[in-house]
């Protein structure tokens, strides 16, 4: 047999799609065994500033026609699926309505972060790492979340870098679809033989080894793979030694241009995440009951169009709890109305989006509020959120 230098068998394993866990001064591992943790929690940036007014349609609001000019939805249920009488989601998110009403749908309008400027990179950084302001922490609060809660719970990054939410001192599992051939089995059983003294290259191997039989193989990317990728993110998650923290990301939400109004680059968009809900539903099986997807995007959009059929950079959006475990079937906090917007042309920011992370984070994985207020989500006493969210069970 051929000889396989060290360099060469690690580019084989790189090829092979599978990213080992990582952490902090440690040697890679893939460790979600005995967990001990029932409840999962899967986190989706909508990277890009999602336009909260046309995913959920405050119809109700005598002012809203007015108020949003030509991103104004029609008023019919081709383009509307009505919720409560005063809010809608736009007919794109059409299986969101389903979750709806079955109580598996909580939806947080004018919702956004202590941060107020328009930046995509500092919300985003905000958003993260889990402070009152861009880079205000150097870890994510996801990560942290990791650390409070039992030391054998798993996290898993899908997607071709673990999102800063995730980064830490908690260890932190990524994967990522191969571009490449993947390695033939027989082929890896004899490289194993070979290095089983070396129990470094041992390791990694094994690693791959289960990351490549959970991900079966998956070749593509981007947002038109979203569906494949909650796919994958569920597979990892599923089980008792699956992990119990999950991240993902979905881009293309900053719609300047053409941003369209029952059909469109945001109505598509609407229909990939959708679409890979319904994937990440469908495979979590039996497992749904326990679990909370939370979707979260850096800040809104302008209320009115610009000159381009768009909307530019703006403040408040929604954010979406939905899951097995939610008590849901109805949109929180205070709805500012839109008479009145913030610095005339953004919907003003009523709620605090971390209000909503703290409630998920103690009544659905039961961490001490303490926690989340010293360690987690610091400096954010002021985001108070006493709605029970979640079922009993």
């Amino acid at each position: 047999m051929q000889h396989i230098s060290r360099r060469q068998l690690l580019k084989s394993i790189g090829a092979w799609g599978a990213c080992a866990l990582m952490a902090s001064g440690s040697a890679a591992r893939f460790a979600f065994a005995d967990v001990p943790h029932n409840k999962k929690l899967l986190v989706v940036i909508l990277r890009g500033a999602m336009d909260g007014l046309a995913a959920v349609i405050p119809h109700g609001d005598k002012a809203y026609a007015d108020a949003r000019g030509a991103m104004a939805m029609p008023q019919t249920p081709e383009a509307l699926i009505d919720l409560d009488g005063f809010f809608a989601l736009h007919a794109a998110l059409g299986p969101l309505a389903d979750l709806y009403a079955q109580r598996q749908l909580i939806m947080m309008h004018a919702a956004a972060t202590p941060y107020r400027e328009r930046s995509h990179f500092d919300a985003q950084s905000l958003l993260e790492n889990g402070s009152d302001k861009p880079h205000g922490l150097m870890t994510g609060w996801l990560n942290r979340t990791v650390m409070a809660l039992p030391r054998k719970t798993g996290a898993i990054a899908i997607g071709p870098a673990i999102p800063f939410v995730l980064r830490g001192e908690a260890e932190v599992g990524s994967w990522a679809p191969s571009v490449l051939p993947d390695v033939d089995e027989d082929y890896l059983m004899r490289v194993m033989h070979m290095y089983q003294s070396d129990p470094l290259l041992l390791s990694a191997l094994g690693n791959a080894k289960a990351m490549q039989k959970i991900s079966g193989g998956l070749q593509e990317t981007g947002n038109k793979n979203f569906a494949s990728l909650m796919e994958k993110a569920a597979a990892f998650m599923k089980g008792e030694t699956g992990a119990s923290i999950g991240a993902v990301d979905i881009g293309g939400w900053d719609t300047h241009a053409g941003q369209g109004l029952q059909t469109g680059r945001l109505a598509s968009n609407f229909t990939l995440l959708t679409n890979g809900i319904t994937a990440y539903r469908n495979t979590m099986g039996d497992e749904w009951r326990n679990t909370a997807v939370l979707l979260l995007t850096e800040f809104g959009r302008t209320v009115k169009a610009n000159g381009t059929g768009g909307t530019d950079h703006g403040t408040a959006s929604v954010a979406f709890l939905l899951g097995g475990a939610v008590e849901g079937g109805k949109v929180i906090g205070d709805w500012p109305g839109l008479t009145k917007l913030y610095e005339d042309r953004d919907l003003i920011p009523a709620n605090d989006v971390r209000a909503l992370i703290k409630a998920v984070l103690t009544q659905h994985l039961g961490i001490e509020h303490a926690v989340v207020e010293t360690t987690i989500l610091p400096v954010s006493k002021q985001a108070i959120l006493t709605e029970r969210l979640f079922t009993s069970s």
